[in-house]
């Protein structure tokens, strides 16, 4: 995918790494699904699952966001980096502890790595519980193959 950089209106919130937003030109807007490049929120049944996807929305629903595609996912979602008011969103959540840093893209974002360790220190968010469970182990033990 060519860098390119995208101004979007956030119309919805999946989850805590997921959203829809409508891009492109008056009269020609196009719903895009996002995910967030290099975090992986808890999911909607997992603790603090509720927590990030409201602290997403209130980061960026109904705000005007600027997307930097890097890729497609298997599910088809266009993997982004995002902003919301200025702020970079993966950066937002990993700090509140409402999202893990994921390890297969986190080197394209060094600086998410430090921030999870400080929420970690802090016991922030997810943090917070005795042995919070990374959501790619508890979608693996939902869905087992």
């Amino acid at each position: 995918m060519p860098v390119t950089t995208l101004l979007c209106l956030v119309i919805a919130i999946s989850d805590g790494d997921t959203l829809t937003a409508r891009c492109g030109q008056a009269g020609a807007y196009r719903p895009i699904k996002v995910r967030i490049a290099a975090i992986d929120a808890p999911e909607s049944k997992q603790a603090y699952g509720l927590r990030s996807k409201q602290n997403l929305a209130r980061l960026c629903f109904k705000q005007q966001a600027t997307l930097r595609p890097l890729q497609k996912d298997d599910y088809g979602r266009t993997v982004a980096n995002v902003r919301c008011n200025g702020q970079d969103v993966a950066t937002a959540q990993v700090s509140a502890g409402l999202a893990w840093v994921y390890t297969p893209y986190a080197k394209q974002h060094p600086q998410l790595e430090p921030l999870q360790k400080r929420a970690q220190a802090r016991n922030v968010g997810l943090w917070s519980q005795k042995r919070p469970q990374a959501p790619w182990t508890y979608r693996h033990r939902q869905h087992p193959r």
